[in-house]
């Protein structure tokens, strides 16, 4: 999916992850592979909605949104439990916060906690959350709304992991990782064209996301 993602979960029921992964998919092989293979233990994730999968495989997860069916959902512990049984990794899920908030205004967090930011089929985050990641920290974005477009672009953060999927199965690949975020018009390749369009350039050779390292 390289458009906006869209957040619909029927009207007539309570909006559950397990609903919501009809129309968006299961991550929770994403989330395992950055685990496994960076050794992540905390996450951000803003603009998360209802997306649940970072917690079947990291411990702790703060997530943040402003949507009212967000809050309610990480707000009823019950069906979070009820939502990650037997779906989660052993040490996943320890930890579960929601903010319900604007991530572009300051957020009740600490400064240099998280391994991970997770910024997906959202508006940018990086410039206005970084603060809240370590310094050694990754961010895992793509380039929907133009975060991994800009990320690209950052002088800090190195791309080391390109993401790819295939029927809902999520692998990381670090090989030819000079053949991603190739623009097609060099031109558009700049943070005044991409924050100004609101979305990711055009690359010659495409990956779900993309997973950066600050540097």
């Amino acid at each position: 999916m390289d458009g906006r993602e869209v957040k619909v979960v029927s009207a007539h029921s309570k909006p559950t992850w397990r609903s919501y992964c009809h129309s968006i998919g299961d991550r929770s092989s994403l989330f395992a592979a950055v685990a496994d293979g960076w050794g992540v233990r905390s996450a951000l994730y803003l603009g998360s909605y209802l997306d649940l999968a970072p917690s079947t495989a990291i411990a702790s997860v703060t997530y943040v949104d402003v949507d009212k069916r967000a809050a309610a959902f990480f707000a009823d512990r019950e069906l979070l439990e009820s939502e990650l049984e037997g779906r989660r990794r052993p040490g996943a899920g320890e930890w579960i916060e929601f903010v319900h908030q604007d991530y572009t205004e300051p957020l009740p967090l600490q400064d240099g906690i998280f391994d991970l930011m997770i910024s997906l089929f959202t508006t940018p985050g990086w410039q206005h959350c970084k603060r809240y990641i370590k310094p050694t920290g990754l961010l895992l974005a793509n380039a929907s709304h133009g975060e991994a477009s800009l990320a690209a672009l950052d002088p800090d953060l190195q791309l080391v992991a390109a993401v790819l999927e295939s029927d809902s199965s999520y692998t990381l690949t670090t090989a030819n990782l000079d053949t991603y975020l190739v623009p097609k018009q060099a031109h558009h390749a700049n943070t005044e064209h991409i924050r100004a369009s609101g979305k990711g350039i055009k690359y010659t050779k495409d990956a779900f996301a993309y997973l950066f390292q600050r540097i």
